[in-house]
């Protein structure tokens, strides 16, 4: 069973993977980074029985016909926070100039990519918008993900560090933690919404993974992620 998905879906992918393959007798193989890139790969060929990605790239996907229409199945929605690596001070970043004290004062700044990664281009954004994407460019730490991005941040021994990425990638990820979201005038709700593709080798078994990840099973290890429904 191909599964091809955001980071931000990674862990509860990971949480219904043993129930799954005791149902069903097949073996998950998941893909987890940028959506982008991960909606790159199925367009390219790679094999995808199910995809997860935001809303409106599953919507992309159904008229293209990559993704069976009436198949998508929304995970919740997830928002993008601020963290720190664990057992440093947490600044506060509850508004526009607080998140900007906050990131100018920061050593080094992780992020995921800016061009693929739903949370990578929102927080561009962000930056052009505070005025920071130039002057602080030499702190930026960009990696292709969410996930390994977090996963960086923790093992650094710099000081002074900073990122931002969706909730879900920074409570997953042991090292870090999640100091606040951002502020409204800046916040980013995202949906993450599965389907199951067109050229699925087995139809069957990714209808039943569908269920486990957005039905009950999968609804305790979502909500302690940050998914929101």
């Amino acid at each position: 069973m191909h599964v091809l998905s955001g980071g931000a879906a990674a862990a509860v992918v990971q949480g219904v993977q043993a129930e799954f393959e005791k149902m069903t007798g097949s073996r998950i193989d998941g893909t987890f980074s940028a959506v982008g890139m991960m909606r790159d790969k199925l367009l390219g060929g790679t094999p995808c029985d199910v995809i997860i990605l935001t809303k409106p790239l599953i919507e992309q996907l159904i008229a293209s016909g990559h993704v069976v229409p009436g198949s998508a199945r929304s995970l919740g929605l997830v928002k993008t926070g601020v963290a720190v690596r664990s057992g440093t001070p947490h600044p506060s970043v509850k508004t526009r100039a607080e998140l900007h004290a906050a990131m100018s004062a920061a050593q080094g700044i992780y992020f995921p990519d800016p061009d693929k990664a739903t949370a990578g281009i929102h927080f561009m954004g962000v930056l052009k918008a505070l005025g920071l994407d130039e002057s602080l460019r030499d702190k930026f730490r960009v990696f292709p993900n969410g996930a390994t991005a977090m996963a960086a941040m923790a093992q650094s021994h710099e000081n002074g560090l900073i990122g931002c990425t969706q909730v879900t990638e920074i409570n997953y990820t042991e090292g870090v933690d999640l100091v606040d979201v951002l502020p409204t005038e800046f916040e980013l709700s995202t949906d993450y919404t599965l389907g199951i593709c067109t050229a699925a080798q087995e139809p069957e078994n990714a209808r039943v993974l569908a269920e486990l990840l957005a039905g009950p099973a999968s609804e305790k290890v979502r909500r302690q992620g940050g998914f929101e429904f």
